[in-house]
């Protein structure tokens, strides 16, 4: 039972990236599914969650450039990120049903 991030990467400012969250053992569509990011020498700050039936939320520094889904007949979420910024640097979780992957990194370059 696991969550396994992939996609992160360097960008440059205003660039877009697509982190994919695969999961195994468990069903998507059973569990409220988060992405969360740290940068360096910060907090963990949660940027968008998806609820099983479809309720989204985001943190106010993506909205309107992040968009968070999940295909749960393939048991994949994603988040696609546009408009990328520095400040969107850091390391990008998702976690769902009390599991957590381990991390991707995304830099972003001015």
């Amino acid at each position: 039972v696991r969550l396994v991030e992939s996609g992160g990467g360097l960008v440059q400012a205003g660039g877009s990236l697509r982190l994919s969250c695969a999961a195994s053992g468990f069903v998507y569509g059973d569990n409220i599914m988060g992405w969360f990011r740290q940068a360096p020498g910060k907090e963990r700050e949660g940027v968008a969650c998806i609820s099983p039936d479809g309720m989204i939320a985001y943190t106010d520094s993506v909205k309107g450039r992040f968009t968070i889904s999940s295909d749960n007949a393939e048991n994949i979420a994603y988040l696609q990120m546009r408009d990328l910024k520095p400040e969107d640097t850091g390391v990008y979780y998702c976690l769902s049903g009390g599991l957590q992957g381990q991390g991707t990194q995304v830099t972003v370059s001015s």
